[in-house]
Order: C-alpha cells, then sequence, then structure tokens
C-alpha cells in the first residue's frame, strides 16, 4: 500500500480539476498516435509534453482552457464548425462536444472526435436554421468550453460589410488589441483571413493557436473564412502544381516541400469549416482541395486557391534573373515566359468559376483568394531591391492571369486578396485598360518584415490619373498586364502600412466601397482617418 500511494498522488496531481503541468520533469506517457513526419510540428506531436519553452506560444494550459477557439460558416443550412484545442494527453479523452441554447437550456447536438495531427476537430450540422442568433458552445472533458454565436444571415440588411486581413508575421508575436477592437466596433458580418497566418513554416499547429489566441474575438461570434497560403504550409513561395513533391523548400520548381500529412493537417485546421469543396477529388499525394462558395447576407463569395495548381517556373521557362522567379532586367521579353502549358488556377478551379459566374446573377459577388493578379509592386523587401516581375504574383503566367480575369469579369464580381505586404486598389485590363474586374489587395497585419513599395521608376503618373497619389493611373507591370493604380499605401505610411481592409457592400444599387485602415488607430474615435487614397468607391454592372 505504501508504495502505491506516491503514484495515486502524482496522478491525481496531474489529471486533478484545474492543475496544470509545468513541464519541468518528463513524463512517462506514450503517445496514443506517432506522427508520419519527422522535425516538424514537434511542438505539438508525439510526446509534446517533453518539449521544453518555445518562442510561439505554451501549449502546456490549464485543462479548463484546454479549448483555444471555434471557427465556423453557414452555407445552404449547413453549419460547419472547427473547435481548434491544444494538445491533449494520452489519456484525455479525443471526444468535443458540441450544444447550442434552445429555450433557455443547453442542449447537446453532435459529438465528434479530435485529430491528434493539428488537435481540430470539425462539427457539421445539416438543415440548420439560419434565420436567428444561437448561442453555441463546445466542451471537452468536464471543464474546457468555448462560447461563441452563431449569427444568423444578414439577408435582410441593406449593407453588408466584410473585413479582410492576412500576413500575421511572427517578427511581432504580441496582441492583436488594436484589430480586434477595432473590428468589433465597425461589426462587419464575415471576416476573411487571406494566408499566412502563420510564418514559423515547420511548427503550424503552435502558430495557428498563436494565431486564433490574439484574433478569436473576432471570430468567436461572427463566421470567419480563413485560406493558408506559402507560409502557412512552410514555403517562402507556393507554386503547388496539383500536389507534386518539391525538392527544395523554395518550390520554385513546383510542389509541396514538407510531408503531405502535414500539408493536409494544415489545410484541415484552416480550411475545414468552410462550405463543401466544389468538386473534393483530391490532387497529387492525396492533398486536398478546399475551392468553394460561400452565400451570405444576398452576396455570393467564391473561395479560391491561388497556388495549388500553379506552375512552378524553374526548369519550365528561361532563368533570366538571378532567381528563376525574379526578373530584373525591363528589357526582358514577356511572351518569352507565357509558354503554352503553364497553368495558373487550373481547369478545375476554372470551370469552377464558370460555373459560380452562371448563377444567382443578382447577387453581388466577391471572389477570394491569397494575392493579386498582378505584379502590384516595384520595390520589394528594402529600396535597394528592386525587381522587374516577381512570379510569385498571379501576373504569372499571363495568359492564366487572363482566363482568371476574363471569368471573374463575366461574373461581374470584383477580386479581394492579401499576401504582398502592400495594399493597392487596381482596376484590371485585359485586352484594353479597364475591361477587367475591380481588386482590393489589402494590407499586411504586420509590415515591418519585408515590405514592398510602388514606385514606378520614372516617379510619374499614368495616363487617367485619379490625382489622390501621385503614382495613380495606368500602367503596365512586369509582365506587360494592364493595371489602372486608383490607391496603393507604402511603408512610409501610419504603422509602417500594416492594417486591414474593410469592404461594404450596398445591394440595391451593387455599390462597393473599399476602406483601407491603420493597425495602431482607434476606428471609435471619430477623427480617426483611413490611408491617404481611401475610401473608394465602385459600382458593379446591374
Amino acid at each position: 500500500m505504501k508504495k502505491t500511494l506516491p503514484i495515486i498522488f502524482v496522478v491525481l496531481m496531474f489529471y486533478g480539476c484545474g492543475n496544470r503541468f509545468k513541464g519541468q520533469a518528463k513524463i512517462n506517457l506514450q503517445p496514443p498516435i506517432i506522427a508520419p513526419f519527422k522535425g516538424i510540428d514537434t511542438i505539438s506531436t508525439n510526446d509534446w509534453w517533453n518539449r521544453k519553452p518555445n518562442e510561439i506560444i505554451d501549449v502546456k494550459v490549464n485543462r479548463e482552457d484546454v479549448i483555444a477557439f471555434g471557427l465556423y460558416t453557414v452555407h445552404n443550412n449547413i453549419l460547419k464548425l472547427t473547435a481548434q484545442l491544444f494538445p491533449l494527453y494520452p489519456n484525455e479523452t479525443r471526444e468535443v462536444r458540441l450544444e447550442i441554447q434552445k429555450n433557455g437550456k443547453w442542449l447537446e447536438i453532435q459529438k465528434v472526435k479530435v485529430n491528434d495531427f493539428g488537435w481540430s476537430a470539425l462539427f457539421r450540422i445539416e438543415g440548420w436554421d439560419d434565420s436567428k442568433d444561437i448561442p453555441y458552445r463546445i466542451l471537452h472533458g468536464e471543464q474546457a468550453t468555448f462560447r461563441g454565436l452563431i449569427r444568423k444571415n444578414p439577408k435582410h440588411k441593406k449593407e453588408i460589410v466584410l473585413a479582410a486581413l492576412s500576413c500575421n508575421s511572427n517578427k511581432d508575436r504580441g496582441n492583436r488589441n488594436h484589430y480586434v477592437n477595432n473590428i468589433n466596433h465597425q461589426n462587419p458580418d464575415l471576416v476573411f483571413f487571406a494566408g499566412d497566418q502563420s510564418y514559423d513554416h515547420s511548427e503550424h499547429t503552435a502558430a495557428w493557436l498563436k494565431f486564433g489566441i490574439q484574433f478569436r474575438e473576432v471570430f468567436r461570434n461572427r463566421p470567419c473564412i480563413t485560406i493558408p497560403d506559402d507560409h502557412d504550409i512552410g514555403q517562402g513561395n507556393l507554386w503547388g502544381e496539383s500536389g507534386k513533391k518539391a525538392l527544395t523548400n523554395a518550390g520554385n520548381g513546383g510542389g509541396y516541400y514538407y510531408h503531405h500529412e502535414y500539408v493536409k493537417m494544415v489545410e484541415r485546421c484552416q480550411t475545414g469549416h468552410l462550405p463543401d469543396p466544389f468538386d473534393p477529388t483530391p490532387i497529387k499525394q492525396g492533398i486536398g482541395v478546399y475551392y468553394t462558395n460561400l452565400q451570405l447576407g444576398g452576396l455570393d463569395f467564391a473561395i479560391i486557391e491561388d497556388r495549388k495548381f500553379k506552375s512552378g517556373p524553374k526548369g519550365k521557362i528561361p532563368q533570366i534573373g538571378p532567381r528563376p522567379d525574379h526578373i530584373l532586367d525591363p528589357n526582358y521579353d514577356p511572351a518569352s515566359i507565357d509558354l503554352e502549358g503553364l497553368e495558373l488556377l487550373g481547369d478545375r478551379q476554372l470551370h469552377f468559376l464558370n460555373e459560380w459566374g452562371e448563377q444567382n446573377k443578382d447577387k453581388i459577388k466577391v471572389v477570394l483568394s491569397q494575392t493579386g493578379f498582378c505584379g502590384g509592386a516595384h520595390i520589394h523587401g528594402s529600396k535597394e531591391n528592386r525587381l522587374h516581375a516577381d512570379m510569385d504574383s498571379n501576373g504569372w503566367p499571363q495568359t492564366g492571369r487572363n482566363q482568371a480575369l476574363r471569368v471573374i469579369k463575366k461574373a461581374n464580381a470584383i477580386h479581394i486578396a492579401g499576401d504582398q505586404h502592400l495594399a493597392t486598389v487596381i482596376q484590371h485590363g485585359i485586352d484594353d485598360f479597364e475591361d477587367g474586374p475591380w481588386a482590393f489587395v489589402v494590407p499586411a497585419i504586420v509590415n515591418d518584415f519585408y515590405s514592398r513599395w510602388w514606385w514606378p521608376e520614372d516617379e510619374k503618373a499614368g495616363e487617367n490619373s485619379n490625382g489622390a497619389l501621385p503614382w495613380t493611373g495606368r500602367y503596365l507591370d512586369g509582365f506587360n498586364n494592364k493595371i489602372t493604380m486608383h490607391a496603393y499605401v507604402n511603408p512610409d505610411n501610419p504603422s509602417n502600412g500594416a492594417g486591414y481592409g474593410l469592404i461594404r457592400f450596398k445591394k440595391k444599387n451593387k455599390e462597393v466601397t473599399f476602406e483601407c485602415w491603420p493597425r495602431d488607430i482607434d476606428v471609435s474615435n471619430g477623427k480617426a482617418k483611413q490611408f491617404k487614397g481611401f475610401p473608394i468607391k465602385i459600382k458593379l454592372d446591374k
């Protein structure tokens, strides 16, 4: 009996109510599942409780705090909600419950299992009543709870508001209170994170948890779209080439560098709560797809994947610059790199956009993706680094770019994206200037690292300049694509050009207003100002 007492005491201390294991001594526990990848996501996999402290986030939380956050969308009366947990110890239950409040009482509506890779769990509820606000709570074990509100469909509102953000750099791991307070004050109907929620390439789960803690008060009570970009899946740039295996983490030969199960984990955590994909057929390595649409408030949002099918430049086109994806020579022939067989969105997504464009023609339509369909920056990283053309953008390949813009324009849609660390409002040209769709690339959440500038080398305004800023008007980008620049936010602006976009859609007259707000202001102050050049109002065809 004397020998068993210390063991009982340790167990009680470890699993007792609200107690926290500090990780000062290693615990002899066996992980129930071993990750199929090595050297990545180490903070959150296998015997994670034996890891040393890290600079991203402490995953050894009090057990009542083990549910980090939830994300949801509702589309066609289907609720999809992802519960994101901190890592669980081997002897903790993997069951998570979803309850809703009905007639003042909590009612359990579904139980699901947590995936040990990424620690997410997906609820899918058909027949959802989207005509009313419904409180929800996610539960794990006896103590952990995360509460929020499933909002009713705002289809009777005259104006629908979207907040859009991207590029949550790890150069600043602090809180995001300015964003949370401002966005909640402006109270958008939907939030869109366009990619690079994580910059910790090989530690997605820890970085995703950090992102969620930073922003969960934004999406606790409203629907949210999150899509991963290159940094989320562990690469500086991504040309997915339908899922092939990349040879290097530079990725410019095409494909995914890290283990396919790691990529699938990232996409599961970030996109599992999105509406069901248009065509769920996996690509190479069994990697999934998530391109789909979301109808909300009388608007129709197409959510696409810029990088997944895109061709990598290395070995397919002549290398003209110091890297396969960079061109410095302004005298090169743009046609020399726009070769037959190169893909951008790929046939599958073009088919989806064509189908989407033919439906619900009375609705305002919006395409959401990772990056812009042109080279919208001249200077990259530092003022000494002028690039004539950057193939990380969707300006290349030009044929694929024009194919995408034609179907977006045919749908009478606008385009919202991020990625560039440089906010711009551009009207694209396809055959002629201004014959394509409008696009708003929103600023970076953190812009103290690898900033970009719109800075024409001749420092002259283009034709048809609106005069709001020095360098607006008609230009050719580094791929000879036609663009009309209406506004840009260089890093010499407040908050180093960091901030977020707010897009207002007035349904009756199909008027769209692009707003761009600096990170460090307080929008509740009536004197708060947007970046210079904003807002911009446009009208879509009726």
